[in-house]
């Protein structure tokens, strides 16, 4: 009423203002020139005419003032009254007034855009289960980021302009309802301003930003815990917000709570989405089918709608209810959803159909396979047709729908990779890991990491890259000997057959290119709007075309094929590794290693190791570059020239057989389990190849294998041909060893324990029980864990005795024999100091006293030069934990310490960054403070904490250290040097017992520059505009 009465007085002077205006003597003459006067008829008369019209013009002067008075009085009263500074009913009007339609309605404008944007060009996995939010689907997770963050900065616009925090006068003589209590005590008083929070939550979920949204969302709560409706509504989305990192623990908490207060009806909307996305995640699949059909009454998308029943059938499907899964894929043919979804509702619909129905099911499949408008998904319609054929226990039938299916592919997508991958755990159950490998390296560049299966898929995948070529070689080289006994007429029939099939297969690659060079015309052709025919291609296109052209390179499925080949072509199999390309792997030179295994220079046009199908040093052909016959694969004599006939071809592919034997025998039991091929193998090199020199090793592993099967007899026959043929060999001494058994079970503690004291005898300078320790690792633990620690140790041990060349050649040892050691780095940095002739001398060496250690030793020459620490407190601060490598669970530390920020400090933001320092150190690096009092603070909090993250810090040192000081640690001051600073110079500053932690950052707000940019943001100054835009009304719960 007073905003009202206010307005009314505001009209009434500007209606006294334009009668002052309009007021004046309209009787008096108009005087136009002295003595020229239409009514005077003397001079005397003219100049009282003159004096009159000068008090008028007096009057309105005075008049003008008095109303620019007036008109500033007034604003200045509308201004004062509607102020973020008063809390009253007109000035809780005007700010929610203009924070509706001026900053959010453009944010929600924004939000819309980019909602639609990121609906439209989602993609889903419809081979595994779809999430219920587009934004889980990680390459849909960026689009809409744009309009997203305009929505996020007009919402914080918003709130940072129309806030009213002020707290209503109240008559202290009037009585306090419930109600009234509830109104004094909410911390914001615009009653509009939720919805800009909630905007700005909702687009911080829509953008990935899942962890920012639950900050908002929980200070939301916070801030609106008086208001059931709000509350209930922000902790749905905060709820939601957890489900999306797969925070389920918490989640769980924010339901559990909900669920003891009574939930408002205004809210139920948005739990109903947050309950049926957290049973996903959570795969409770039946109770997440209940809240399911409740969000599909809510929903008002047709295009959601029909991914929701997609949803829907695929969770009926798991829970084996059949029969409404078809009637939930039915839904979504219904709704006409875009044809990618309708295409694999019909897919689905196959799936659920009844077992009976097999012949029925691959009828509709392979009708659907002929249709022209499923060219681009031939790869679901055979892979459908394959687990139909499976599920009959047809496998000869399912190989061949899913071979079909990866030839006639053209997406090269995530269908493709469940297919291959399909079809590769086919070919593994059957034992034909050649095929397998085939399929996995192909399955593991189209799959997400993030998959379940992923990590045995790439477990397989290694090992098969491992083994296959050693299985490979066995069966080449076994099918080249078999020839080589066959007479001539078997031998030619054999090698044509194989030549037609040659000849057949590139017949149909031939067609299958024609065919897409056609194909590919006909669209060139049509983008010409049917204009003039395009030139036919005058030769076949040699590389793979690509619809990406624009994508990343490792984005790219067949570029990355491509470049695979190409790399195995160049260098042949390589693992993957630092180094790769080196022959020499240790950290001192070797000139005679690298001359040894430099490879030969390759000439131009010829293969390079590793390409040839043969394996190398098979000796069982003999190429001649100038015969095209050999080398041409249609004609007889290339195949010819691969058979063993004489003795010597034939010794040459028995020595590629006998290491292929022994590395297959051994990757079968030690890293498939697969203790039957395994032993074939093995018992194959020990019988038929008896003579092979690595028959120790080959038994060494048998008698593991017999061991593990409970075959004692056997294995103890192991040992008795291993003492019998190979008496010298280190596999026979350790088998003899009397406490073989006994290290087999407790070996490594006990080495373990004979190291740390080893090292505390080395600490003591107890040299001769150093020595003796060493020896004794020797006969007990030659293959151990920590023998060149042994080694490295005794020969430091010699040195402060005075023995260099000892200690130099324990050291040779350390590099050559263990590059992968922790300690051959070290090693190698004294041989290097020894090659760069420098002398060794002894001295007492603690590898424990890292802590004291910096990397810029300090001296009386440079010591004015060295940077001193800073005690400035009011710069930024870091909160560090040192700790050292393989002490902590790095991972656990980094996620307890992610989970405490989060918990403690909704409204604050730090990073978290681990590295490593010049003295091998790890560091776990806490940023975000504005100076050491909120270090401080930040300090005093997290070592109250109790359970995992006590303890992780328990094996850490914490230190506060400002960002001046911290390039200096590790360098110029040891991290002992800076504890002791610290305690002197910092721990007695009193700190501030404001927590300065609980409020959020200022939001950075660009000051508007131009009136009319302000104007372009209200959309009272651009109606006419809006209306010729596509304005769409936005509604609250249009994005759930």
């Amino acid at each position: 009423m007073q905003f009202l009465l206010i307005v009314i007085i505001s009209l009434v002077a500007l209606g006294i203002v334009a009668a002052i205006f309009s007021a004046g003597d309209k009787d008096d003459p108009i005087v136009q020139k002295e003595g020229d006067c239409a009514s005077c008829t003397s001079r005397t008369e003219c100049k009282l005419a003159d004096l009159k019209d000068e008090v008028r013009k007096k009057k309105e002067e005075k008049c003008h003032e008095t109303t620019l008075l007036l008109l500033i009085l007034i604003s200045c009263t509308l201004f004062i009254g509607c102020s973020t500074k008063k809390n009253t009913p007109q000035s809780r009007f005007w700010q929610s007034f203009t924070a509706r339609y001026n900053t959010y309605f453009n944010g929600s404008q924004a939000f819309i855009e980019g909602s639609i944007e990121k609906e439209n060009g989602n993609r889903d996995n419809c081979t595994e289960l779809i999430p219920l939010y587009t934004v889980s689907n990680k390459q849909s997770r960026s689009l809409g980021s744009g309009q997203f963050d305009r929505a996020i900065e007009k919402s914080q616009k918003a709130i940072k302009l129309h806030s009213i925090k002020k707290r209503p006068e109240w008559d202290k003589g009037r009585r306090k309802t419930a109600k009234d209590i509830e109104w004094l005590s909410r911390r914001e008083y615009n009653p509009f301003l939720w919805r800009a929070w909630l905007l700005m939550g909702k687009s911080q979920f829509q953008k990935g930003e899942f962890e920012e949204a639950a900050a908002t969302f929980a200070y939301m709560a916070r801030l609106y815990q008086t208001q059931p409706a709000i509350l209930g509504i922000a902790r749905a989305w905060l709820a939601k917000s957890y489900t999306e990192m797969d925070w389920l623990y918490e989640a769980e908490d924010i339901i559990t709570k909900q669920r003891r207060d009574s939930m408002d009806y205004r809210a139920v909307k948005d739990w109903d989405y947050t309950m049926a996305d957290y049973y996903l995640h959570s795969q409770r699949y039946e109770e997440a089918a209940d809240y399911l059909r409740k969000v599909i009454r809510h929903e008002r998308r047709r295009k959601q709608k029909a991914r929701e029943w997609f949803l829907m059938g695929q969770l009926q499907t798991i829970l084996g209810n059949t029969e409404k899964a078809y009637d939930a894929y039915r839904h979504v043919i219904r709704l006409n959803p875009p044809y990618e979804l309708e295409f694999n509702a019909r897919i689905a619909q196959t799936e659920v159909m009844p077992a009976s129905s097999a012949s029925q099911k691959i009828k509709k499949l392979k009708r659907m396979a002929a249709s022209d408008n499923n060219k681009e998904y031939l790869d679901q319609v055979y892979y459908a047709i394959g687990n139909t054929y499976l599920a009959q226990q047809d496998t000869l039938q399912a190989i061949e729908a899913y071979e079909k299916g990866c030839t006639q592919s053209v997406r090269n997508g995530i269908e493709k990779g469940v297919l291959l991958l399909t079809l590769g755990n086919v070919y593994w159950q059957k034992e034909q890991f050649a095929d397998a490998q085939r399929c996995y390296g192909q399955a593991i560049g189209l799959l997400d990491k993030d998959r379940k299966d992923y990590e045995q898929l790439s477990e397989r995948s290694k090992v098969l890259d491992e083994l296959v070529p050693f299985t490979s070689a066995i069966e080449l080289q076994d099918s080249l000997q078999r020839l080589s006994y066959m007479s001539e007429e078997q031998r030619n029939a054999i090698i044509d057959r194989l030549i037609a099939e040659l000849i057949q297969k590139e017949k149909e690659e031939k067609r299958a290119q024609e065919e897409a060079e056609a194909e590919d015309y006909i669209q060139r052709a049509s983008a010409q709007g049917g204009g003039e025919m395009l030139p036919q291609p005058s030769r076949p296109i040699t590389t793979t075309t690509t619809t990406n052209q624009g994508a990343w390179y490792f984005y790219n499925p067949q570029a990355v094929s491509q470049g695979k080949q190409q790399f195995q072509r160049l260098w042949g199999k390589r693992d993957n590794q630092d180094n790769w390309q080196r022959a020499n792997l240790t950290v001192v030179a070797n000139p005679e290693l690298s001359e040894a295994t430099k490879d030969p220079e390759i000439p131009e046009g010829s293969e390079a190791p590793g390409a040839s199908e043969t394996p190398e040093g098979s000796g069982t052909q003999t190429p001649i570059a100038n015969d095209s016959t050999t080398n041409d694969p249609h004609q007889r004599a290339h195949y010819l020239a691969q058979i063993p006939f004489t003795e010597e071809q034939r010794a040459a592919s028995d020595v590629i057989i006998k290491d292929g034997l022994l590395h297959a025998g051994i990757i079968f039991k030690d890293k498939l389990d697969n203790l039957t091929l395994s032993k074939k193998h093995l018992l194959r090199l020990t019988t038929q190849y008896a003579d092979y020199e690595h028959n120790d090793e080959a038994l060494y592993h048998l008698y593991l294998l017999y061991s593990r099967q409970g075959l004692h007899e056997e294995a103890a026959n192991c040992v008795t041909l291993l003492q019998q043929q190979f008496p010298e060999s280190q596999w026979t001494t350790l088998l003899s060893d009397p406490h073989f058994a006994e290290n087999q079970r407790f070996g490594v503690h006990i080495e373990d324990s004979l190291y740390a004291a080893t090292y505390e005898a080395f600490k003591a300078n107890r040299h001769d029980e150093v020595s003796a320790n060493t020896n004794l690792s020797a006969e007990r633990f030659p293959l151990g864990q920590h023998r060149p620690k042994f080694l490295f140790i005794e020969g430091l041990s010699q040195l402060n005795e005075g023995d260099a060349n000892s200690c130099e050649q324990h050291m040779k040892e350390v590099v050559e024999q263990y590059p992968q050691s922790e300690v051959t780095e070290l090693a190698g940095m004294i041989l290097r100091g020894i090659q760069q002739g420098r002398q060794l001398h002894g001295g007492k060496f603690d590898i424990g006293d890292i802590w004291s250690r910096r990397s810029i030793a300090k001296s009386a020459a440079d010591s004015a030069h060295i940077d001193t620490l800073s005690i400035e407190r009011d710069i930024k601060h870091v909160f560090l934990l040192a700790y050292q490598p393989d002490s902590v669970n790095q991972n656990q530390l980094l996620y307890e310490m992610a989970k405490h920020n989060f918990s403690n400090y909704l409204v604050r933001n730090f990073e978290i960054v681990t590295d490593q320092d010049a003295n091998g150190l790890c560091r776990m690096i806490i940023s975000g403070f504005l100076n050491y009092d909120e270090a401080r603070q930040y300090a005093r909090q997290l070592h109250a904490a109790t359970g995992p993250l006590a303890e992780l810090m328990s094996h850490c040192r914490s230190l506060i250290v400002s960002e001046q000081n911290l390039p200096l640690l590790g360098t110029s001051f040891s991290y002992a040097d800076y504890e002791l600073f610290y305690e002197k110079r910092l721990a007695p500053i009193k700190i501030s017992k404001q927590p300065l932690l609980e409020e959020p950052e200022t939001i950075i707000q660009e000051q508007e520059t131009d009136e009319e940019e302000q104007q372009n943001d209200d959309p009272l100054f651009n109606e006419t505009q809006q209306q010729n835009s596509g304005y769409i009304e936005f509604d609250d719960d249009f994005w759930r």
